[in-house]
């Protein structure tokens, strides 16, 4: 059995109610925090997290909370918050993380405040952490209902990412060990910006050629910032990268890519959003990826066309024309 029995899992939403789903099916007790009381309510009377993750049974083993104290005793803990208020959320559990704690960081974005990746947040704000990351191609409602699901969990020290492995992997949740926290991080942020324009490029019913040049294409600009930032190019052809890019890209059941099918038939930003709950998190890492890979002399037009997009600088039809006009130049360059 793993050293790791009880799982804490801060963040209430779709993904990290999957997660602490899982962590229970793989046999943990699960203490799963959440912001929002009658969230906390919805899962501990009727086992159901009946606004982010409807329709699906929740193991009794889930045990939510709005107390974010009664996490200081779990053995490892699962970080879902998403990306711009992760550095809040961590504060706020600070007092009650001892050294050598495992935080997974499941959130995929860059902070906009600080262009800073989540590992960073993590080192700011719980230093004494052991951090992981976990990343790739995984929609909640498939990981919730026990579909075949498979990610990269990335961790520096092996012994410990081995212990995570077996503390959640199940023959239904399957993850891979990598070490390359960076590449990993840098995949799950880049793709939910790529993903919008893919979304973008369907709604204005550019075709699947179209479609397939954006994901390769996007995929180079992924690679290329990751590396720029000391990534290993083998992390970003795995599932952290390439696997979560074609999903994420391919599917209008993806927050993102489904912000941009309506950004291209001609729907405000404005009125996306608020017809929203959940977080689309690629709206708030553009301007950080964009900005990123300028400091970093990163070449990335189509995150930076969404960007200007999202910003309001330029139309749908603009953006598409200003990439469309751009000179030819070898495929690897």
């Amino acid at each position: 059995m793993s050293d790791y029995q009880s799982i804490g899992v801060i963040g209430a939403g779709a993904w990290g109610t999957a997660l602490a789903q899982t962590a229970a099916k793989a046999g943990r007790d699960v203490t799963l925090w959440s912001f929002e009381q009658d969230v906390t309510d919805a899962v501990n009377s009727k086992h159901e997290n009946t606004i982010y993750l409807p329709d699906v049974k929740l193991s009794e083993a889930i045990e939510a909370t709005t107390s974010i104290s009664d996490l200081d005793a779990c053995d490892a803990i699962l970080a879902v918050a998403p990306a711009q208020h992760l550095r809040r959320v961590l504060e706020g559990f600070l007092p009650y993380a001892r050294p050598g704690l495992p935080i997974v960081l499941c959130a995929k974005g860059i902070e906009q405040s600080s262009l800073s990746m989540m590992t960073q947040v993590l080192r700011e704000t719980i230093p004494a952490a052991i951090p992981a990351v976990l990343s790739g191609p995984s929609f909640a409602i498939d990981t919730a209902q026990g579909l075949p699901t498979a990610v990269t969990l990335a961790c520096a020290d092996e012994v410990v990412g081995n212990r995570l492995i077996e503390a959640l992997g199940t023959n239904r949740f399957r993850p891979y060990l990598a070490t390359d926290l960076v590449g990993a991080e840098i995949g799950g942020a880049v793709k939910n910006v790529l993903a919008i324009g893919c979304g973008i490029s369907e709604g204005k019913g550019l075709g699947k050629s179209a479609h397939a040049a954006l994901i390769s294409r996007g995929f180079a600009e992924m690679t290329r910032l990751a590396m720029a930032l000391g990534a290993q190019r083998e992390t970003l052809a795995g599932l952290c990268g390439l696997g979560d890019l074609v999903l994420t890209c391919s599917s209008p059941q993806s927050r993102n890519m489904s912000c941009g099918l309506a950004l291209g038939r001609g729907v405000s930003l404005d009125d996306i959003m608020a017809s929203r709950r959940a977080v689309t998190e690629g709206v708030a890492s553009a301007p950080a990826v964009v900005e990123l890979a300028r400091r970093h002399g990163v070449e990335m037009p189509i995150c930076e066309a969404v960007n200007e997009i999202l910003a309001g600088r330029a139309s749908v039809d603009d953006a598409i024309e200003t990439l469309l006009a751009r000179p030819f130049t070898l495929e690897t360059a």
